[in-house]
């Protein structure tokens, strides 16, 4: 989801008065790294010329459409159905593993689309596959207990350091775990402060936003005498007063900056949060999970409850990949020949670097050829063991996507971790970095809360007011590069399905190579508060967002050379 600082900064910069924008020069782009792919386009894939003025409002699917036809900087995924896969079907099933929060099993927009652990008997409490892993139906849960109880807030990592470098930790096996050396205490302390300082001001303004958007919603309904306020009929409201003008004009610029009352709502759960859990060195639920949590080599713990108390986000991210098709209101997920395994990792507040490393040998183990990390955080005291299940992922060619964070940050300064950099040395070859693009396109394609990298981030993707699946059956829009990252693994489970004789090396190279260039138009800089814009390829390597028609054709092309 938009990071909180994105919210609260696009709702204050709505209220102020509007500004001239100064134009800087875009910075010097930094030499790709060594493994990246080739980022010269092919013929099919120069910028549209089409796409002379943004839509109102977000197109119901937009991420699926297409920039020439529908005038919206989507995927062109309709446009491929109707000229390229027409009275084709998908020649196999590809598993992509999701590891996030959780997954509403049960919602009929996902259900036909889960994995199924063929060689598990479901409710019998034994590990009918010997896989370590007892009635792993649908995938499996690193943060919960054998008792079933889950965990579901967790501190930030840096909240844990500080905890680790300036007191005893609570907890029993944490205390085992090495004080980390003085630079990383004094990284992590100094963070910790400012972020408590950052999310007590947050609290107060998110608080003042909600007396605007409040005051401003109640005038306007008592003007229009009605309870539902759209921008449509805002817009077309006259304001016959002073202050029904204000009300108008601070109601269309909070809609711009994409503030809804539900999404202040959670801004406001957001903050409390994360002082009681994120931020609070005593808080520890590992108890819950009952591992040995110094020791990062166990793998064999957890339970089967995939679900979590809070599946939003997870549920959200797979109807992304894999909604299914003619579900009555439901939304089209990217991939059709697909099937979404749930591995429980991620809290709310940062995932443990144990749990994300044994969740991909996981989903690698149990037949995955991609998978999705929709999450980040800014350190990674146990990245050891991450990079080593990073190269196992790698050395089974299994594709893994992440998404590059909600910050507007360059990841050149200020990395999100799990990063495709070892410690050791070297890089994945089967890794993307997905940055978020916006509907709106022209000088805002690139998400204002989207990280970016001229080397760290590989391509962009539709980020921003994406309609997908949240638990109890319904459909609701989300934004960030955690809806990215998915986009990306749809479409590599869509290539994956119709040309099964490629390799997660081909199919990577394929998405990026075909990616629609965009190199030369200027954009506000992600991040900038002051309306900085730079060119959108000092950005990514590619300087492109992903386009489905033209790596499905890339992909024929490919595959007719393989065996």
């Amino acid at each position: 989801m938009k990071s909180l600082r994105f919210i609260v900064l696009a709702t204050l910069a709505a209220c102020a008065p509007a500004k001239t924008v100064t134009e800087a020069p875009a910075p010097a782009a930094s030499p790709a790294t060594a493994n990246a792919p080739a980022a010269k386009p092919p013929a099919a894939t120069p910028a549209p010329t089409a796409v002379a003025a943004r839509p109102n409002e977000a197109p119901r699917d937009w991420q699926l459409l297409d920039a020439s036809s529908d005038r919206v900087v989507g995927i062109s995924e309709r446009r491929a159905e109707r000229e390229l896969l027409a009275g084709k079907q998908p020649k196999k099933t590809v598993l992509v593993a999701v590891i996030d929060g959780g997954i509403d099993t049960a919602h009929v927009g996902l259900r036909a689309h889960l994995w199924t652990n063929p060689k598990e008997i479901a409710g019998n409490g034994k590990d009918d596959d010997n896989n370590g892993y007892a009635d792993d139906v649908h995938g499996w849960n690193f943060i919960g207990g054998r008792d079933g109880k889950d965990v579901q807030y967790d501190q930030l990592e840096f909240t844990r350091l500080y905890a680790r470098c300036s007191k005893a930790p609570n907890g029993g096996a944490e205390a085992k775990l090495p004080v980390p050396d003085a630079a990383t205490c004094k990284r992590a302390s100094e963070e910790f402060e400012k972020q408590r300082t950052q999310n007590l001001q947050m609290q107060q303004q998110v608080q003042q936003i909600s007396v605007v958007m409040t005051r401003a919603n109640e005038i306007l309904r008592r003007a229009l005498g009605s309870d539902s306020l759209t921008r449509e009929k805002v817009t077309a409201y006259q304001p016959t007063s002073t202050e029904t003008q204000q009300a108008k004009m601070m109601w269309l610029r909070l809609a711009d900056a994409g503030i809804t009352p539900s999404e202040l709502e959670d801004a406001k759960k957001e903050v409390e949060s994360k002082a009681k859990y994120g931020l609070n060195p005593d808080y520890n639920p590992r108890t819950i999970v009952g591992d040995d949590y110094a020791n990062t080599s166990e793998r064999r713990y957890g339970n089967l409850d995939v679900m979590g108390p809070d599946a939003k986000h997870g549920t959200h991210v797979s109807g992304i990949i894999g909604g299914v098709r003619g579900t009555p209101g439901g939304i089209d997920g990217i991939a059709t020949g697909v099937r979404i395994m749930m591995v429980r990792a991620v809290p709310d507040g940062d995932e443990r670097d144990k749990d994300i490393a044994n969740a991909i040998r996981y989903a690698v183990d149990n037949g995955a050829s991609v998978i999705n990390m929709s999450f980040g955080k800014g350190f990674s005291p146990e990245k050891a063991a991450v990079d080593d299940a990073v190269k196992y992922a790698d050395s089974k060619g299994v594709l893994m996507v992440h998404a590059a964070g909600n910050d507007g940050e360059n990841l050149a300064e200020k990395p999100s971790f799990p990063t495709p950099v070892y410690l050791s040395g070297g890089r994945p070859n089967n890794w993307i970095e997905v940055g978020a693009s916006s509907w709106k396109g022209l000088d805002s394609l690139a998400a204002p809360f989207s990280n970016y990298g001229k080397a760290q981030v590989d391509v962009f993707a539709p980020g921003v007011d994406i309609l997908s699946t949240v638990p109890g059956g319904g459909y609701e829009r989300e934004s960030g590069t955690s809806m990215a990252a998915p986009v990306v693994s749809g479409l590599a489970a869509l290539i994956m399905s119709y040309y099964p004789n490629l390799s997660a090396a081909d199919v990577k190279r394929i998405i990026l190579d075909s990616s629609t260039r965009y190199a030369e138009q200027k954009v506000v800089r992600p991040g900038a508060e002051n309306g900085e814009q730079v060119t959108f390829g000092s950005l990514s390597i590619t300087g492109g967002v992903v386009n489905a028609y033209s790596a499905l054709k890339l992909a024929e092309q490919m595959s007719s050379t393989k065996p």
